[in-house]
């Protein structure tokens, strides 16, 4: 029985840094998409107001 409580504290660590790094993949596929967007809104910006 003395086996058992390292081990789950364990597995709990382990789903924890996991559930915090896939959220922060999340967010910085986001961001990309956010900064992409908003590069191609300057492009067309600027190939219209070019003379």
């Amino acid at each position: 029985m003395t086996q058992t409580k390292p081990l789950k504290t364990l597995a709990l660590l382990v789903f924890l840094a996991s559930t915090a790094l896939l959220s922060a993949c999340n967010t910085m596929a986001g961001a990309g998409q956010d900064i992409t967007k908003g590069g191609q809104a300057l492009e067309k910006s600027a190939d219209k107001h070019a003379p």
